[in-house]
């Protein structure tokens, strides 16, 4: 049994307790050395084979999956395997041979930074839509950025995308944006090394520009953190009960 595991974004104790679980009892680990702290790593046995993909390609993933899926091998990916994780191919993969499969969810770094920064990505008047997206660059994004950057009352997130600030500030400010939109970036969200940088699309590229690794690129008002109307949640009067 293969068993993808949502690592979370950084801290090892934001893992599920289902993945420590899978973790601890692997015979065979294999994780994303360039995404995923060793910390998480504690989590495994003394004896388990612990082997770093970073510049591994697919058909070398593959043959190890080939090698090892008759063990207990956990595949490591970090936050939630759903997201810009590249798992798709691999469970094809899997499937065509039959070699059966497991995904164990975790924690995206949009969640784990939110958390770090103190926010809600939904207010009230503001947003009631979070978009997660990358801006293009050697990979390809479907999807415009200026479709993104339309969505004004939604809440941005911006994954692997730090070195294409720019693009962002420039087609941002093309299409509209006041400079002063709160622009925050959060280098390594919930790791030791967590650093946060609040600014604006005017200032910020000043404030990110030796940040060379893992970030979030977040944008828009949402930020201010300023509900624009009641919730109705906490605003509805209690209804009575009937009695005849």
């Amino acid at each position: 049994m293969i068993t993808f595991i949502g690592a979370g974004p950084g801290d090892p104790e934001l893992m599920t307790i289902k993945g420590q679980r899978v973790l601890a009892e692997a015979d065979v680990v294999l994780y994303t050395g360039s995404l995923v702290p060793r910390e998480v790593l504690t989590w495994c046995r003394e004896d388990a084979l612990i082997v770093d993909s970073q510049g591994m390609k697919y058909p070398e993933i593959f043959a190890f999956f080939r090698e090892h899926g008759d063990k207990r091998l956990a595949r490591v990916h970090t936050g939630d395997p759903s997201i810009y994780s590249t798992i798709a191919r691999q469970i094809a993969f899997l499937q065509e041979e039959g070699i059966p499969y497991t995904v164990i969810p975790g924690i995206t770094a949009a969640f784990g930074a939110a958390a770090s920064l103190g926010i809600e990505y939904t207010l009230p008047g503001v947003s009631q839509t979070l978009i997660l997206s990358r801006i293009e660059g050697r990979t390809p994004n479907p999807e415009p950025l200026s479709n993104i950057l339309a969505c004004r009352h939604s809440s941005l997130v911006f994954y692997l995308s730090i070195g294409l600030l720019k693009t962002l500030r420039t087609q941002a400010l093309e299409m509209g944006y006041a400079p002063d939109t709160p622009c925050w970036v959060v280098e390594k969200a919930t790791w030791e090394a967590e650093a946060i940088y609040k600014g604006t699309l005017e200032t910020i590229e000043g404030q990110t520009a030796h940040i060379k690794g893992v970030a979030l690129i977040l944008l828009g008002d949402f930020l201010h953190q300023e509900e624009r109307e009641e919730s109705h949640l906490y605003t509805q009067p209690l209804l009575k009960e009937h009695t005849s």
